[in-house]
């Protein structure tokens, strides 16, 4: 019986092993397919874009998604200087060599960083990884200032996947409310089902940052100084400091646990100054 069952369980990992093979070989297949058609279509498509461009004026190029960020269609050469000119400091294209129309070397010329994540089109997306290295890629030329123009062919899927993860992570949006307003700033965008399940992968494993918080505020009596005319006509009343609420660090965690004292200051009638009574105070 146990022989039985133990080479029951070895024909069932011989037969998951055959349709594992078998889905890769069907994915290679794919593969290979796709990038034949993306060959044969290029040019084609890239005419027919450019056709539209010229006919239809709502039909632009490339579109202005956030203050430092572009979403857009593949540039050519002399497209270079028309970038630079709009601040563009970065350029990630998620195109195949074939598809490339602009080296890095005169992106380079024009002091422009070149970021290359070559995805086929159509049906497939970038790796989350790949798509980790174009966001943060993005958020470092914001912070410096600097416009990035993210394209492939058209600036419908590849590139908008990068646009959407950008928007989840640093702009705090949902990825169906990321993808209504990429689509209201341009309306052709369009995602395959593997795209749109990258967005979603990328959102579920973001990680949200924080902005830095103060341990403590210290309340001294320089910073109380004009207000002792105020205090002359509330005598007998309390003056409370009122703690102020913080996330804790890391480093002191253990410190949490640790209640906050409220300091209370009373106020008296006196002849005096009020902020001659006063002692420093710290808050938590």
């Amino acid at each position: 019986m146990k022989i039985e069952e133990l080479d029951e369980v070895e024909n069932d990992r011989r037969n998951d092993g055959v349709k594992q093979l078998q889905i890769v070989r069907v994915d290679d297949a794919k593969r290979v397919l796709v990038g034949a058609g993306a060959r044969i279509l290029f040019y084609p498509t890239l005419l027919y874009n450019v056709f539209r461009n010229k006919i239809q004026s709502e039909f632009r190029w490339w579109d202005e998604v956030d203050q430092f960020l572009l979403l857009g269609a593949v540039p050519f050469p002399k497209d270079v200087r028309r970038l630079k000119q709009l601040g563009v400091g970065g350029v990630i294209t998620l195109n195949e060599p074939f598809e490339t129309l602009v080296s890095t070397s005169l992106y380079r010329a024009h002091g422009i960083d070149h970021l290359v994540i070559p995805t086929r089109d159509y049906l497939f997306a970038p790796s989350i990884s790949d798509i980790s290295k174009a966001v943060a890629f993005i958020h470092k030329n914001a912070c410096c200032c600097r416009t990035t123009y993210v394209h492939c062919k058209a600036g419908r899927g590849r590139s908008t996947t990068v646009v959407l993860c950008y928007l989840v992570e640093h702009k705090q949006m949902t990825p169906a409310g990321a993808l209504e307003y990429v689509q209201s700033r341009r309306p052709r965008v369009l995602l395959a089902p593997s795209q749109w399940k990258a967005v979603m992968e990328y959102s579920r494993h973001r990680q949200p940052t924080h902005s830095p918080t103060a341990d403590a505020v210290m309340i001294t009596k320089e910073d109380l100084e004009g207000y002792h005319n105020t205090f002359d006509n509330i005598t007998g009343k309390e003056l409370v400091v009122m703690p102020r609420m913080v996330r804790a660090r890391p480093m002191i965690a253990r410190l949490s646990k640790l209640s906050c004292l409220f300091a209370s200051l009373k106020v008296s009638g006196v002849s005096g100054p009020v902020n001659g009574r006063l002692s420093e105070t710290r808050a938590c």
